[in-house]
């Protein structure tokens, strides 16, 4: 039986230096996997998008997180409309002073993509690797998939996946996935619908809460050696102009 390749630990290749650690410093680590978690209706679909705007325009995330690595961004948004996606895209624009048209923000435009389904696996894989996006959103988890969430043999395939989309192709990957209702009171990802699984696939879970309530969650970073401060946040929604908060 042939054996599993091998090296001694001190000649493990060392971490790059000068590497910036951050894609959004405080947010999200350059190259991370991570869920953006929440209750319905508490502006998770906004967050993914206001996140994928300041990595491609350069502008801190929310006003605040500074992008510390600028670069493509690929979009799956599979409960929106183009028109809707566009008009909320442009409103994020705005308030960041970019220009939605300047930014290399791409939107996969098929109707339906399944992460069970090998075909489509393979056609996001090859996206990936033509367009090589420092990140890539998937909205929401629920409707890329017809598995069991509660059970982690089928559910571990698809996070396996898109894990080595993260390595293949350094790329980071936010995936924006639905909280249990009513579980506010529960810490960090533990309160996200399904099998614990994952709770344990995320390098960085930033879950908001609704306006005038806790937040679910604090970012935290449970793989990743830099650490910052954790920072709580709500999103309220504003009476001006400008996109609604979902």
């Amino acid at each position: 039986m042939n054996t599993l390749p091998t090296v001694r630990a001190a000649l493990l290749a060392e971490p790059e230096r000068g590497v910036q650690p951050w894609l959004v410093e405080g947010l999200w680590m350059r190259e991370a996997v991570g869920i953006i978690g929440g209750e319905p209706k508490c502006g998770k679909s906004f967050l993914a998008l206001d996140l994928a705007v300041a990595v491609a325009a350069g502008t801190p995330c929310l006003r605040r997180f500074p992008v510390r690595q600028i670069g493509p961004v690929l979009l799956y948004a599979a409960e929106d409309a183009a028109p809707i996606v566009r008009r909320r895209l442009e409103g994020i624009a705005h308030a960041a002073g970019a220009d939605l048209k300047t930014l290399d923000i791409h939107v996969i435009t098929v109707p339906s993509l399944r992460l069970d389904r090998k075909k489509d696996c393979q056609a996001l894989r090859a996206t990936v690797a033509h367009l090589r996006p420092a990140l890539l959103v998937l909205d929401p988890f629920v409707r890329l998939h017809a598995i069991d969430e509660n059970a982690a043999g089928e559910l571990a395939p698809l996070l396996g996946f898109l894990r080595s989309l993260q390595r293949d192709h350094h790329t980071a990957v936010a995936l924006v996935h639905h909280a249990r209702k009513g579980a506010g009171h529960e810490r960090g990802g533990q309160a996200l619908r399904g099998s614990s699984e994952l709770h344990a696939w995320g390098d960085f879970q930033p879950l908001p809460a609704q306006a005038g309530s806790e937040p679910l969650s604090r970012n935290r970073a449970s793989r990743r050696p830099q650490r910052r401060p954790d920072a709580a946040f709500s999103l309220h929604q504003s009476t001006g102009p400008g996109p609604r908060r979902r």
